[in-house]
């Protein structure tokens, strides 16, 4: 079964970066296209970017130019850097294949964002 545990997240200021990280298991993890969710309170999941297997890449507009997704097939991870940190950018973040496999999210990591 598909385990995907998220980690890296925590406090940090405006203007400052973090790096993501998520580890998956139970699946054959470089067949798929993973993404980078978030969910920020009140407010939906939404899907801020992907990485095929292959290494292409796309981002939400809200994203572009900061957040950078990237992956290594034989650890089964997959990374999110995020540079120059906004407040919007609190959020609980999560990854998980695009489509997502539903009842397979993980505990996401939580980033929180000082002005």
């Amino acid at each position: 079964q598909v385990q995907l545990v998220e980690s890296g997240g925590g406090l940090a200021q405006a203007g400052g970066s973090l790096r993501l990280s998520c580890a998956a298991s139970g699946i054959i993890f470089s067949a798929y296209r993973m993404g980078w969710y978030r969910q920020a309170p009140g407010k939906q999941r939404e899907l801020v970017g992907s990485i095929g297997s292959g290494g292409s890449t796309n981002y939400a507009d809200s994203v572009k130019g900061r957040f950078t997704i990237s992956r290594d097939n034989a650890k089964k991870m997959v990374y999110l850097q995020i540079d120059s940190l906004k407040p919007e950018d609190t959020a609980v973040y999560y990854c998980n294949r695009v489509p997502e496999w539903a009842g397979s999210w993980g505990q996401g990591t939580q980033v929180t964002v000082s002005s």
